[in-house]
């Protein structure tokens, strides 16, 4: 088909999401990054630093559940706004978490939990509300997805947005270090905070519903409806978004639900690893501090950019051949699940330079973010659209919750193996965690929903007029 004559609106929408995405990451990579010089200013350990982590994965892994049933229920639009709001806010509040964290703290004293740093309470809350915010994310880039582009087309838009994950994840290291060295570490906070506010004015002049949007022409309309399902029979009068909203209890009940689930609890933790760990890595065993972090970080996040479109395109390929889009997306999903196999050799290759472990390191997470991109897309192969954020935030919660058992693993392991004086063994292990587990989750997976299975939503009763019984 005719690209130039369809139209092109819906990139438009795809670059909104990429936006959203690259503010959403560098908003969470801020921690991160200063993490080395905020641990030895308020003296936290490495458990500490997990604690706060852990808070943030498990907020967020709750959060998503809800989040996902809100996108559905507010629309795609306004619940953009409201996750974008909250959290932006977030992340600015963290600039100010010494003073709420000890009115925090002391609350937590009263109610007879263990005592925490003052710091870290004050950090645990604001990861809390960016957390809160950061799960609207993906559920509602998700369904914006299946709303304006045909099947065939969704892994790719859902590469390239997904890709804003990794220019967040490369723009962090090169903008947080200096604004913090400039105006201190609260500063980084509140400017890179402060993007989010930005973004929202854009969303609210450019997005509507595809049926609403003026912008979009017939035929590119016509195009991003051209695999939707039959119509009813005549007589139903069903129209677009009558479909009823399948609820959790029936969600939970679809092995596809289960295997999208399980496919984010195996992985998410993995490039949540990453993400949070890998400062305090170079740090650890390389001894890279601030600014010199700043090369290797972007060199492995702009490889995960690579990885997240290019792992969006390879269905195609096998789509062309004449699979189903869900069959084509499991069969680029196995040979990406091979890549961060090399991550096994990061350790025992590391004492060459500390390139050699950043570039595995890199494939493995580039090989995350194109096996992401995919295991979002199966979603909008079987699901209604009216259940697509559902199920996202069903799985999203399951991520979370991969997410938690990782950090805190990591968290425990690293202070075990540092106090033996054996931190490169701790990080041995970690690696070979992160290796396996897509091979895993891509076989359960599998097992789970051998070939594509489509679910359709219920749809209300029509009463037949009198004359047609």
């Amino acid at each position: 088909m005719n690209q130039q004559a369809v139209g092109k609106y819906r990139w438009t929408v795809c670059a909104m999401l990429f936006f959203a995405t690259t503010v959403n990451y560098l908003d969470r990579q801020v921690l991160s990054l200063l993490a080395p010089d905020l641990s030895k200013e308020f003296g936290w350990t490495n458990s500490d630093y997990a604690n706060i982590t852990a808070v943030f994965q498990f907020v967020y892994a709750i959060a998503m559940l809800f989040a996902g049933r809100v996108v559905d229920r507010l629309g795609t639009k306004q619940a953009f706004m409201l996750a974008v709001a909250v959290w932006s806010l977030g992340a600015i509040m963290h600039a100010f978490s010494i003073p709420v964290g000890a009115g925090m703290a002391a609350t937590l004293g009263a109610v007879g939990i263990a005592a925490v740093p003052v710091s870290v309470a004050g950090f645990m809350l604001s990861r809390a509300v960016l957390a809160i915010g950061e799960a609207g994310n993906f559920p509602a880039a998700i369904k914006a997805t299946a709303e304006y582009f045909p099947k065939r087309e969704r892994s790719f838009a859902t590469g390239i947005f997904n890709s804003g994950a990794n220019i967040g994840a490369v723009l962090a290291p090169i903008s947080v270090p200096w604004i913090a060295a400039q105006w201190g570490w609260q500063a980084a906070f509140i400017v890179i905070g402060a993007i989010g506010f930005i973004w929202m004015g854009m969303w609210q002049v450019l997005y509507e519903k595809p049926e609403q949007q003026k912008r979009l022409g017939g035929a590119e309309l016509a195009y991003i409806n051209s695999d939707v399902a039959a119509a009813p029979a005549a007589g139903e009068q069903l129209t677009t978004g009558q479909e009823q909203t399948i609820t959790w209890f029936q969600l939970l009940a679809y092995r596809q639900t289960w295997a999208f689930a399980f496919g984010k609890f195996m992985t998410d933790g993995v490039w949540w690893f990453f993400l949070f760990w890998l400062p305090k890595y170079l740090s650890a065993q390389y001894g890279m501090e601030k600014t010199a972090i700043m090369a290797p970080l972007a060199v492995l996040y702009s490889m995960t950019m690579v990885g997240s479109i290019g792992g969006g395109w390879l269905p195609t390929w096998f789509i062309n051949k004449g699979y189903t889009p869900y069959d084509g997306r499991m069969k680029a999903m196995l040979l990406i699940a091979l890549c961060p196999l090399v991550v096994l050799l990061a350790q025992p290759l590391g004492y060459i330079s500390v390139w050699v472990p950043v570039i595995l390191i890199g494939i493995g997470a580039s090989a995350h973010q194109a096996w992401s991109c995919n295991l979002f897309t199966t979603v909008s192969d079987m699901f209604p659209k009216t259940s697509v954020a559902s199920v996202v935030g069903i799985g999203g919660m399951a991520g979370g919750l991969g997410g938690v058992l990782m950090s805190k693993t990591g968290g425990w392991v690293f202070d075990y193996f540092g106090a033996m004086g054996k931190i490169h063994t701790g990080y041995t292990i970690m690696f070979a965690v992160c290796a396996v587990a897509y091979l895993l989750a891509w076989c359960v997976m599998k097992a789970l929903v051998p070939t594509h299975s489509e679910i359709e939503a219920p749809r209300p009763k029509f009463d037949m007029p009198a004359a047609a019984k």
